[in-house]
C-alpha cells in the first residue's frame, strides 16, 4: 500500500490570493498545446498566430462547455435549485464531454474562417490535447478529486477523507492513458501525411475506450451513483457515443483523401 502525497491544493498563496494546481494544469495544457502547435502550424497552411487564436477560442469553448456539460450531466439539480451556481467556476465542476463540443464548435468556426475543411482542422488539434488531459487528471489528483474504488493492489492508496482503505488512484491511471499513451499514439500517427478525419476518429475511440475502462475502478459521482446494473456510471454512458463516433470516424476516413496541404509539406 502506498500513502497518497501531502499535496496542498494550493500552489501559491498571496493573502486573499489563491493559485490553485488545478488552474496551473489548464495553464500547461494551453502552453504545451501552443508550443506543439506551432511546431506543426505550417502543415495545414496555419501562422504561428493563427495558432494563438485558436487555442484562445479554444480556451473559451473549453471553459463554457465544460461548465455546462458538467451542469446538464452531473448537476442540473443544483443549477436549477440556484441558477447563478453555474457562474462559480471555482465551486466545483467541469465536465470532459462539454469541453469537447466547445473545442469542437470552436474548430468549425475557425475552420470556416479559415477556408479549412472541418476534419483536417480537428486532425490538427487532436494530438495536441492530450497533454492537456493528463495535466488536468494530474490536478484532479492534487485536489484530493475523482477517487478511486477499494483495492488490494499494492500501489492502493488511503484517499484523504475516505478513511483508511487503499483505493486505485483512478485520476492517475487517466492521466498515463488519457494523456502520455493517447499523446504518443496521436503525435505518432499524425506525424506523416494521413487521410483526412483518421486522427481525430482515433482520439474520440481512444479517449473513450480508456475511459471507459478506468470507470470500472473510478468511483461514480456519489451524488449520481450507478446508472443500471450496479456497475454503468454516467461517465461509460457519455463515452459510447464517443468511441461509436470515433470508429465511424476511422471507417469514413479510409475513403477520404490525404489532404494536399499534407502531402506538399510532408516532402519538404
Amino acid at each position: 500500500m502506498l500513502t497518497y502525497p501531502d499535496i496542498d491544493p494550493v500552489a501559491i498563496s498571496l493573502g486573499p490570493f489563491q493559485v490553485h494546481w488545478y488552474g496551473l494544469m489548464y495553464v500547461v495544457g494551453f502552453v504545451a498545446a501552443w508550443f506543439l502547435g506551432q511546431r506543426r502550424a505550417e502543415r495545414i497552411g496555419l501562422t504561428k498566430d493563427d495558432v494563438g487564436d485558436l487555442l484562445f477560442y479554444a480556451a473559451i469553448g473549453v471553459v463554457v462547455g465544460g461548465r455546462l456539460g458538467y451542469a446538464l450531466f452531473y448537476g442540473l439539480g443544483q443549477w436549477l435549485d440556484d441558477p447563478l451556481w453555474i457562474l462559480r467556476i471555482w465551486d466545483g465542476g467541469m465536465s470532459f464531454h462539454g469541453g469537447l463540443v466547445g473545442v469542437l464548435l470552436a474548430s468549425l468556426w475557425f475552420a470556416r474562417k479559415k477556408g479549412l475543411a472541418f476534419f483536417t482542422l480537428t486532425d490538427f488539434v487532436a494530438p495536441l490535447v492530450p497533454i492537456g488531459l493528463g495535466a488536468g487528471r494530474i490536478g484532479n489528483f492534487i485536489n484530493h478529486e475523482l477517487p478511486g474504488r477499494v483495492t488490494d493492489l499494492p500501489w492502493g492508496m488511503p484517499f484523504p477523507g475516505m478513511g483508511p482503505a487503499p483505493r486505485h488512484p483512478s485520476s492517475l491511471y487517466e492521466a498515463l492513458l488519457e494523456g502520455a499513451v493517447l499523446f504518443a499514439v496521436l503525435w505518432w500517427v499524425s506525424a506523416t501525411p494521413c487521410r483526412r478525419g483518421l486522427v481525430s476518429g482515433l482520439f474520440l475511440a481512444l479517449y473513450g475506450l480508456f475511459r471507459f475502462a478506468v470507470e470500472f475502478v473510478r468511483l461514480p459521482d456519489a451524488h449520481i451513483g450507478f446508472i443500471a446494473f450496479s456497475w454503468v456510471t454516467m461517465g461509460m454512458l457519455l463515452t459510447l457515443p464517443m468511441i461509436a463516433a470515433g470508429l465511424a470516424l476511422v471507417a469514413w476516413s479510409r475513403r477520404q483523401p490525404v489532404d494536399a496541404k499534407l502531402v506538399t509539406r510532408g516532402r519538404e
